[in-house]
């Protein structure tokens, strides 16, 4: 039966997916709409599953805050290439589905979630059939605080998220500089709390031995690993650290000029 170009053109917008593959499926489908869709849906299911073990290690990062400064949220959406990562058509879609996901704490939530009439993880792997490459979702945080800042490192490789205590008149500017900070130094946790007890058990022991081979009385080790712990939370963790656009301060210090604020949470996720 004969396709119209129309035709074509609307399948082509509701799904984007190529003009040939559109007229195909519209063909098969003979002429129905909705059928078409079904059929460019099943092929993406097939895609899917033949790129089931390809590595999706490209894509964009992006952060977005709510109107109320109250609640972030960080989607990676991850590709095989970066070819299709800076394609303005999958950055429009990561940035619409970064968009519903401020309405959803949890991962299993937002793929279960409505988007253009189907699930969003039915249109990732829709977007894998029509793109030809595994789509996924690489990262999914969520922040909420008094006050939540974003930032996005140039390229859609990074972003991140930080809470302040309170809104402050420049709580803009000083929640994306922290957030700045969270980029560039991928502090490990918040404070020495947030340090898991392992991790310190593990730096002791590295320290101790490295110190024994030093030739260092094994009297002194405990005081000279305490200075050695003292400068790992230095160096790994967020309030502790130089702060990166004054490195005569620290972040909490820089923070607390600002106004009567302290940080209270952070997320950041990177494409690996």
């Amino acid at each position: 039966m004969k396709i119209t170009a129309s035709e074509v053109n609307k399948l082509r917008q509701s799904t984007g997916a190529g003009m040939m593959d559109c007229k195909k499926a519209l063909v098969e489908a003979e002429g129905d709409f909705d059928k078409a869709v079904e059929n460019l849906r099943k092929k993406g299911q097939k895609v899917a599953a033949n790129r089931a073990d390809r590595d999706s290690s490209e894509g964009a990062v992006l952060a977005k805050v709510n109107e109320e400064k109250t609640a972030g949220v960080i989607v990676s959406l991850n590709c095989e290439t970066d070819f299709v990562a800076k394609n303005d058509s999958y950055l429009k879609l990561a940035n619409a589905l970064t968009d519903l996901a401020l309405h959803f704490e949890t991962l299993e939530d937002f793929l279960a979630a409505d988007f253009e009439g189907i699930t969003v993880a039915e249109k990732l792997t829709e977007q894998t059939g029509v793109i030809g490459e595994k789509i996924e979702i690489g990262g999914f945080k969520t922040l909420k605080a008094p006050f939540v800042g974003s930032y996005i490192h140039a390229g859609n490789k990074i972003a991140t998220l930080v809470g302040l205590s309170g809104s402050i008149n420049d709580a803009e500017e000083v929640s994306k500089n922290v957030a700045m900070q969270v980029a560039a130094m991928n502090p490990i946790a918040l404070n020495e709390e947030g340090v898991d007890a392992t991790v310190i058990e593990k730096e002791i022991e590295i320290a101790k031995e490295q110190l024994r081979q030093e030739g260092k009385p094994e009297a002194m080790l405990d005081n000279i690993v305490k200075g050695k712990i003292n400068r790992f939370y230095k160096d790994n963790t967020l309030v502790n650290q130089d702060y990166i656009k004054d490195n005569k301060v620290s972040v909490a210090a820089y923070v607390k000029s600002a106004g009567d604020v302290i940080v209270t949470g952070f997320e950041r996720v990177a494409l690996v």
